[in-house]
């Protein structure tokens, strides 16, 4: 541990030694936990890390899978939608075609009665 320089300055902040005793530091603390522990225990957490793993692992698949389903609805909504626009516009198409072909069944009617009125004059002597 580094003593301060002036009797002022407080020696709580100052690091305790470098990187190396630091890290001899650290891995004395993990060997007296893991001989505290022992193997047991080392095992019963190991069994909880994978069921954590496992856990999340069904987790993420649960989404990725609702995510396929939604995908695949909002196609079939796409399909749909088109299939009725579809219907809409040849609707639309049939309709004008009636409409158009009542004119044209009224314009001969008109030129019909036209070509009678014609006749009905020539045909009438004076």
């Amino acid at each position: 541990m580094t003593r301060p320089h002036t009797e002022r300055s407080d020696w709580r902040f100052y690091s305790r030694g470098g990187r190396r005793e630091r890290e001899q530091r650290e891995r004395a603390e993990t060997e007296k936990r893991k001989k505290k522990r022992g193997r047991g225990e080392e095992r019963r957490e190991e069994k909880r890390r994978r069921e954590k793993r496992r856990e999340e692992e069904r987790r993420e698949e649960k989404k990725r899978e609702e995510k396929r389903r939604r995908e695949k609805r909002r196609e079939e909504e796409r399909r749909e939608e088109k299939k009725r626009e579809e219907k809409r516009r040849r609707e639309k198409r049939r309709e004008e075609e009636r409409r158009e072909e009542k004119k044209r069944e009224e314009k001969r009617r008109e030129e019909k009665r036209r070509e009678e009125k014609r006749r009905e004059e020539k045909g009438r002597p004076f």
